[in-house]
């Protein structure tokens, strides 16, 4: 049993992650460690951050969705597709060596973050699409949900890059979409996590009051001030975790 002070700690963190999450992605570079300092073990580190992250996520999904920057009939393949495949993901992480990812995520997220920095026209404008998103936006989404089932770190980034590059929308519709796609790739990991039993739920439960709020201030802070704010976070969120992957594993 975990101390009640302890789990007022973990109620913190798990505010700050979700306003962070909901605006750039990344709120697992706060939760995680906080699970770890809690003396949560590894592996229900990793689940029990799924649980809390859902609930800021979904959060945040529904309040993009409430103000009208996201479309829920357009991704509702993409939703199949990223929980399926996080599912799958998820699984087989527990059967292969990882290794090799932990240096190839960290180097692909270096041009995620200079691609939001460097691009001259990121705006809240949508823009031409360079693939049909109906086609291929259920075809990223499998890719990165079954990243996320198996990994997780920098999944709203690479998400929101497609959003943004390939599919021409503007940074904070872009945002919206990502937050939904997560929200479906996180339900499908934990499809797996919860029943075998990862999940320390007292702690769970703390993050997810701290989620609950995070998110929501989050997703609104990201709709009030739209790409003067989410373009520099992502910047910010994508070195930080390439840093971290790289040489704090």
């Amino acid at each position: 049993m975990l101390d009640p002070l302890v789990l007022l700690a973990l109620g913190g963190a798990g505010l700050l992650a979700g306003f962070v999450d909901a605006i750039a992605g990344g709120g697992g570079l706060i939760a995680l460690p906080a699970l770890l300092a809690a003396g949560v073990p590894p592996v229900a580190a990793l689940g029990t951050n799924k649980v809390q992250s859902v609930i800021g996520t979904g959060m945040a999904a529904l309040t993009y969705w409430r103000k009208g920057f996201v479309s829920l009939r357009s991704v509702l393949l993409a939703v199949v597709c990223a929980s399926v495949a996080a599912f799958a993901g998820a699984l087989i992480v527990k059967q292969v060596d990882t290794s090799t990812l932990s240096v190839a995520v960290p180097l692909a997220l270096v041009p995620v973050a200079l691609y939001f920095l460097l691009a001259p026209r990121l705006s809240d404008e949508d823009r031409h699409a360079r693939l049909a998103f109906a086609t291929f936006v259920p075809v990223m989404a499998a890719i990165v949900g079954f990243y996320d089932g198996g990994l997780g770190p920098g999944t709203g980034s690479f998400l929101t890059m497609g959003f943004v590059a390939l599919f021409g929308l503007g940074l904070t519709r872009a945002a919206g979409h990502t937050k939904v796609v997560n929200l479906a790739s996180n339900l499908g990991a934990l499809a797996l996590f919860i029943p075998s039993g990862d999940v320390v739920w007292v702690a769970a439960g703390a993050m997810a009051v701290g989620q609950l709020i995070g998110g929501y201030l989050g997703a609104l802070t990201g709709i009030r001030f739209g790409a003067k704010l989410i373009r520099p976070l992502v910047v910010v969120i994508s070195l930080i975790l390439a840093i971290k992957l790289l040489f704090f594993r």
